[in-house]
């Protein structure tokens, strides 16, 4: 039986303590991703748009590392959007810059209404690369 193992990089934010949850659980060779936010080491969020989306990205990209993967290893992405119509050509950009070239991963996207402050969150599955 595989057992999960929790995953946190190593300058984690407050809002894991604050809301009770883990970074990331590895669980055999995947690893599923809690949503991260645009969240600063206070747990508070970014003020401009592009930058909480760019801060989510970054705290994905640490929390990956912190189980030995990158980007190129995820293969489903979950975005949530409190404004998808007027938000969307902002996460586009950002997302090019991020993900890299094809094959992309899967994505799915979902507009909500609340996101405890924040406007944009991104929750993936990655496998862990064996060495």
């Amino acid at each position: 039986m595989t057992h999960r193992q929790a995953v946190f990089p190593a300058d984690r934010h407050a809002l894991y303590d604050l809301h009770r949850y883990s970074a990331a659980i590895r669980s055999g060779d995947l690893l599923f991703v809690s949503g991260q936010v645009g969240s600063r080491a206070d747990g508070s969020a970014e003020p401009v748009f592009e930058d909480q989306v760019r801060r989510a990205f970054a705290n994905l990209r640490a929390v990956l590392a912190a189980a030995g993967c990158g980007l190129e290893d995820v293969v489903d992405v979950t975005t949530f959007h409190t404004d998808p119509q007027n938000q969307l050509e902002a996460v586009m950009k950002v997302r090019a810059e991020e993900i890299g070239p094809a094959p992309y991963p899967n994505w799915t996207a979902v507009g909500v209404t609340w996101l405890a402050g924040f406007d944009f969150e991104i929750k993936v599955v990655a496998r862990i690369p064996t060495s």
